[in-house]
């Protein structure tokens, strides 16, 4: 599942590029009539020495060299033509469909770690749980705000549960853990809680990871995909070491 995130970053750094190369030919069209002769190479008496970067540059006359793909060369456009070679940012279905059912998949495990002061006996139990809880309430309330921010932009056929509701899980998630699981869990002290308590959270971030790449797949929306990498990231971390305890 790892595989995912430098995809997105590379995607997503190629487009911030080209938006602040795109952004900035206004300002060097000013600055190149207004040069004082030593053509800005010079600062505070010392040179500017700099190596090659694979990255857009914006030319003497305007145009944007964006660089090729591996083994491919390097292709200059029009400012007109590096606009429109940005990436579609808007969100589609499936982002609001990630935030929405992430925010509900979220909200059990933190269902889950409140039960743990009370009743766990180990104290790696107890700081990982900490751990789980203070990353996930800030991540809710993250999608919360991506929700509110992009509301107008909502697709007709966007809603809870587009792209997700095969799963034969609870409430069409993977990972959820059922009723009767959760019963369970709220019965249990000590060693049987810790191990119960592993056990389903380890499930729980296993679907969560799922849940993650499947918006990588089919979204498109860029602070989406940022949410959805970090989902990948921290909860491939926790599995391991869940599974260590």
């Amino acid at each position: 599942m790892l595989n995912h995130r430098p995809a997105a970053r590379i995607r997503r750094s190629a487009a911030l590029a080209l938006a602040a190369l795109v952004g900035a030919l206004a300002l060097s069209a000013c600055e190149s009539g207004g040069s004082d002769g030593h053509g800005g190479s010079e600062h505070h008496g010392k040179k500017a020495d700099s190596a090659p970067v694979a990255s857009p540059s914006v030319t003497a006359t305007g145009s944007v060299v964006a660089p090729g793909k591996p083994g491919e060369p390097a292709k200059t456009l029009t400012p007109e033509q590096a606009v429109k070679a940005l990436p579609d940012d808007s969100p589609n279905s499936a982002d609001f469909s990630y935030a929405e059912m992430m925010i509900e998949h979220h909200a059990q495990a933190l269902t889950m770690t409140a039960l743990v002061p009370d009743r766990a006996s180990s104290t790696q139990v107890k700081r990982l749980s900490e751990r789980i809880s203070a990353a996930q309430k800030p991540e809710i309330a993250a999608m919360e705000s991506w929700l509110k921010r992009f509301a107008a932009q909502r697709p007709k056929d966007g809603g809870h549960g587009g792209g997700h509701g095969g799963h034969d899980t609870a409430d069409g998630m993977p990972g959820m853990a059922t009723d009767a699981q959760l019963a369970q869990l709220k019965a249990a002290k000590g060693a049987a809680f810790d191990e119960l308590f592993l056990k389903l959270m380890i499930t729980h971030h296993d679907g969560a990871v799922t849940m993650a790449a499947e918006a990588l797949s089919d979204g498109r929306n860029t602070l989406i995909q940022e949410m959805a990498n970090d989902v990948i990231s921290q909860q491939s971390a926790e599995i391991g070491r869940m599974r260590k305890m």
